[in-house]
């Protein structure tokens, strides 16, 4: 039986060449043997909130099984980040990615609705494997935003990447031997 995997996108436009649509691409062309990708389109996502893609989200891994990969891709990333921190479920979850994730609450960043809560990380002890990924020049998110996460969760692997930008039009090669390494 292939590996379940749910992927988030991103905010904004979504579709051919938009949003995480390369990603998306990428890993079904890597992945596709070994594994089983679901990826709702989520509410609204040229004009995002929290509550609809927490919805969204909770349907979503109701009807997957336990030990599901989760891979979020910016807002995707925090947002599914926000739901795990915030939710008591029993539901194994196999490992948890999170690609170019915003931080919220910092800076110019200050959206209520996406902050985190104080000491959120100590809900996410339960997941075994947490990734973070975020590339130097990422010219939506800037790599600060790593830093914040990293710091909160000092237990996760994290990965600067050396480009990519923020889509990661070309992949992101560290992604798929992450996976692949708990399969």
């Amino acid at each position: 039986m292939k590996q379940k995997i749910l992927f988030i996108h991103s905010a904004g436009p979504q579709g051919s060449h938009n949003g995480s649509d390369f990603l998306l691409a990428y890993l079904y062309d890597h992945l596709f043997n070994t594994h089983e990708l679901f990826h709702p389109y989520m509410p609204d996502p040229e004009n995002p909130h929290y509550d609809a893609w927490r919805i969204t989200i909770k349907k979503e891994l109701d009807i997957l099984s336990n030990n599901t990969l989760l891979i979020g891709h910016s807002l995707g990333a925090s947002t599914l980040l926000k739901y795990l921190s915030e939710s008591f479920d029993e539901k194994a979850i196999g490992g948890l990615f999170l690609i170019a994730a915003p931080y919220w609450g910092t800076d110019d960043w200050n959206v209520d609705e996406y902050v985190l809560t104080k000491n959120f990380s100590s809900n996410l002890r339960r997941i075994p494997d947490v990734f973070l990924y975020h590339s130097k020049d990422d010219e939506v998110v800037p790599i600060r935003h790593l830093t914040h996460y990293a710091d909160e969760m000092p237990w996760a692997t994290v990965r600067v990447c050396e480009g990519g930008g923020h889509l990661f039009g070309h992949g992101l090669p560290e992604l798929i031997t992450d996976i692949k390494s708990l399969t």
